[in-house]
């Protein structure tokens, strides 16, 4: 039996506040890093993995030999940022961003926008559940989700200018005075050297190079402990390159040689939820006590409820992937109520912000984007003028900026809109009684 006992009407905003106007999506077209996938950069940088000028990476593409020397041989650059800007009747403007390219552009302003315009921005919530289900049967996850992400980003970036208030307001305010941050980096001993609390390193073999390659990640891991003593937090990252019986038997040499990792992270595709809760229960039978991590390539609440039900220690939602800030509140209650850890992947600013606002998420991520890994530099590039930077590992957000407190740097990033709707028209009732819905009917034949 229906619980929607009541008539259900249609959300309209009020007459005396502003409503949105406008959704416009954007590619960049710089000359230079930024607004562009992280991996587009040379083949010397570091995150390319291509030896003679780095270690190798493994990924979920090294076992096809074609593409195994370095990732951008398979593409993994091919689809750049998205940028959404969503302006209100009154001038305010929010921004968004997510990986999508001009595909999402389209997605944006060819479907989604119509949710968004004409309505009050207080109305996120509302605006994410239409958004999502019309877009059910070609969505759910991927590339159209990324568009729902940038878009819902935008919105509270509008909201808190609305507000003016930060986003971490917004959500119930600040619970940490400031940051703290680990580095994603091929140079641990300088993160370590420069402040951070802990460093993130990439696999540089998988299952294709066979046992050799196994003693030759172990002996790899072995010597980044050494390095940087027996006290500094250590995380592996797996990029989806492995299989069960592999990561079992990684995790349990790792640990045997001493390389003491604070988690593993995302070692199988993430679709392989029954083989996600055959390794759990390994690693737990191996008695590992590195955190088993995942989920950067996770969507929605449900994607993660199915992996904390296989048995994830430590989820890694990605912001602007995953359905925004709306969903992304939604994961970490879910994930607290099972007592489940979250650690935001990546996305810079906007995972900073997250980390500010939920007090069960003790810390950041931050990607050394410097190509030798020895510089810090800003996580977006040139994408914005303002991108708050670490100091000795602590990120200090602004309190009086309002939004993400972020200014779009447009000179540099060279902006082009691949496509220019229509703006819908402006939101109107509909009928919720018999006697209404009859007098629209006469109304309409009188036109």
């Amino acid at each position: 039996m229906t619980l929607f006992l009541g008539l259900n009407e249609d959300v309209i905003p009020p007459e005396d506040q502003p409503t949105i106007v406008a959704v416009r999506a954007f590619v960049s077209r710089a000359a230079e890093y930024g607004a562009s996938d992280v991996h587009d950069t040379p083949d010397t940088h570091w995150i390319m993995g291509q030896p003679p000028h780095h270690p190798p990476i493994a990924n979920p593409m090294t076992r096809f030999p074609r593409y195994s020397e370095s990732r951008a041989s398979w593409g993994v650059a091919r689809v750049p940022t998205v940028i959404v800007e969503i302006e209100q009747s009154d001038g305010l403007i929010g921004v968004g961003a997510s990986t999508g390219g001009e595909a999402a552009c389209f997605v944006i302003e060819q479907h989604l926008a119509m949710f968004v315009e004409g309505q009050n921005v207080r109305n996120i919530s509302y605006i994410w559940e239409q958004m999502f289900r019309a877009s059910i049967h070609y969505s759910r996850k991927g590339l159209a989700m990324h568009a729902i992400s940038a878009i819902d980003i935008a919105l509270w970036d509008l909201l808190g200018k609305v507000k003016n208030e930060p986003v971490y307001a917004l959500l119930g305010g600040q619970t940490k005075r400031r940051v703290p941050c680990y580095a994603t980096t091929s140079r641990p001993d300088i993160a370590k050297a420069v402040g951070f609390h802990g460093a993130k390193f990439p696999l540089p073999y998988g299952p294709e190079a066979g046992a050799g390659g196994l003693q030759k990640n172990v002996d790899f891991c072995k010597r980044w402990r050494e390095r940087v003593g027996p006290e500094f937090p250590l995380m592996l990252d797996c990029y989806m390159a492995l299989d069960v019986a592999y990561t079992a038997s990684l995790a349990h040499a790792m640990q045997q040689e001493g390389c003491g990792l604070t988690w593993i992270e995302e070692p199988l595709m993430p679709d392989e939820y029954e083989a996600h809760a055959r390794l759990a229960k390994k690693l737990e039978g191996l008695g590992i006590v590195a955190h088993f991590a995942t989920g950067e390539h996770e969507y929605t609440r449900w994607g993660y409820a199915q992996l904390i039900e296989a048995g994830v220690g430590l989820l890694q939602p990605d912001v602007m992937w995953m359905g925004g800030v709306t969903e992304f509140a939604r994961v970490v209650a879910l994930a607290s109520a099972r007592g489940v850890a979250v650690v935001p992947h990546g996305c810079g600013v906007y995972g900073y912000f997250m980390c500010m606002a939920f007090p069960s998420i003790p810390l950041a991520e931050f990607m050394i984007m410097s190509e030798q890994a020895d510089v810090i530099e800003p996580n977006f590039g040139s994408m914005f003028i303002d991108e708050p930077l670490p100091e000795r590992g602590y990120i200090t957000l602004p309190h009086n900026k309002p939004g993400f407190g972020l200014t779009l740097n447009k000179k540099a990033l060279n902006l082009h809109r691949p496509y220019n709707h229509t703006v819908a028209k402006p939101l109107r009732a509909a009928p919720t009684t018999e006697k209404e819905g009859a007098d629209a009917c006469v109304r309409r034949s009188k036109l």
